[in-house]
């Protein structure tokens, strides 16, 4: 037995690591079927990996005071060696964050990813992207620039919105009668250690809980139905080195937009980075036009298609809100005898087509001014975006399914 051995026997013996690489990789069956769609779940998990380490050096140099905060990050750009670069990492990786999950939940929409036995895979991730929105929210804030300020002003005004308890509840989240130092602070504790840990556990168990139940894959068969005398799936391969040597892949293709957009187009137009965030905070100067980030728009969009009530924005708060608590029910709303798109019938797929438009629109809109056609449009598509779910278990279940194969076909 070579030294090695011996040391290995000795971890296994206190501490479970090659079960546990066996149990999660190297014994993990997957569906040999996977198609580009199954890249974004491991993209994800490595932006949030670029996250965490450029964020950690990040912190080494940021001050998250008031007076202090816009000046640390002048500094982190300017005067911290390769400061530039892992600032425009961490900038870039907010949106590119929003990219890979964006793309990871409409592949769970297309193959029926959230369907029995996924059902608590979907409500993790979706529990994950939740977590991911309030990440970035706070992390918006922390460069101090004006559009930080008052984008914060404005998304911490709408708990204020909420009956009774509104006023006080918005204080509550500020600190303060305003956006101020107190905020700061508070914002700079949950965007670097209350939410992060938050993720890191909600990534755990997502994939604790995908392991336990197995992959889906394009044709939605269930690989464990069909296994060989040894138990193992007859369409499975084992997930390492099959899946980890094609998701290099996938992270070279992604390293390398990734490494472009932060070389050569930090900003991408002022999508990631706008440009009155380059301007300090000004308490007294409100900015012509405010808007959220790319990442935030649709749900702004639903929020502003919402007439007010009585002087109150609470309507389309709640409707915002509404748009994404409706995406825990999703496996309770699908009644399709198949899961795959590639076995749906023509109704699902118009449906799904509309939702993406819907999505997409209310992402462009969310970025505009405010006006009467504009908010025509949005509130068309805010109806577009709901009866996709609220008639999912109608149109499912009438749609035309073709016959689901017994093994997947490759």
């Amino acid at each position: 037995m070579s030294a090695l051995q011996k040391v290995m026997g000795w971890v296994d013996d206190r501490f479970p690591l090659t079960a546990t690489y066996k149990a999660h990789l190297s014994e993990y069956y997957a569906p040999k079927n996977f198609n580009f769609w199954y890249f974004f779940g491991s993209l994800a998990l490595l932006v949030l990996v670029i996250q965490i380490v450029t964020g950690i050096f990040l912190t080494m140099n940021y001050k998250p005071d008031a007076e202090l905060a816009f000046t640390s990050v002048e500094y982190i750009m300017r005067d911290v060696d390769w400061g530039w670069l892992i600032r425009y990492m961490h900038s870039t990786g907010a949106s590119m964050f929003f990219v890979v999950v964006y793309l990871h939940m409409f592949r769970g929409l297309m193959y029926g990813s959230y369907r029995k036995p996924r059902e608590l895979i979907w409500i993790f991730g979706v529990l994950i992207y939740l977590a991911l929105m309030a990440e970035a929210f706070l992390g918006y804030l922390l460069p101090w620039g004006q559009m930080s300020y008052w984008g914060a002003q404005v998304i911490v005004n709408l708990f204020a919105a909420v009956p009774f308890i509104g006023e006080d509840l918005s204080i509550w989240i500020r600190g303060d009668y305003v956006i101020s130092d107190a905020t700061l602070n508070r914002f700079f504790a949950f965007h670097v250690i209350a939410l992060p840990l938050v993720l890191i556990a909600l990534v755990a168990v997502h994939l604790v809980a995908l392991h336990e139940v197995g992959s889906n894959n394009p044709d939605g068969v269930e690989i464990k139905k069909h296994k060989d005398a040894n138990g193992i799936p007859l369409d499975g391969i084992p997930f390492h080195p099959y899946y980890t040597v094609k998701d290099i892949v996938g992270v070279i293709v992604f390293l390398m937009v990734f490494s472009a957009i932060v070389f050569f187009a930090p900003e991408m137009g002022g999508y990631f980075l706008e440009a009155n965030n380059f301007v300090p905070a000004d308490s007294l100067k409100t900015p012509a036009h405010i808007a959220p980030l790319w990442y935030f728009t649709p749900f702004y969009a639903i929020l502003r298609a919402v007439p007010p009530m009585f002087g109150s924005q609470f309507p389309g708060v709640v409707a915002m809100g509404l748009s994404i608590v409706v995406l825990f029910f999703l496996p309770w709303l699908d009644r399709s005898k198949v899961k795959s798109i590639r076995y749906r019938g023509p109704i699902y797929k118009i449906m799904l087509a509309l939702f993406l438009v819907s999505f997409i629109g209310l992402g462009y809109l969310g970025l505009l001014p405010s006006t009467p056609v504009a908010t025509i449009f949005a509130q068309v598509f805010s109806v577009i975006y709901f009866l996709f779910f609220l008639l999912m278990p109608w149109y499912t279940s009438i749609d035309k399914t073709k016959p689901e194969p017994e093994r997947v076909t490759g």
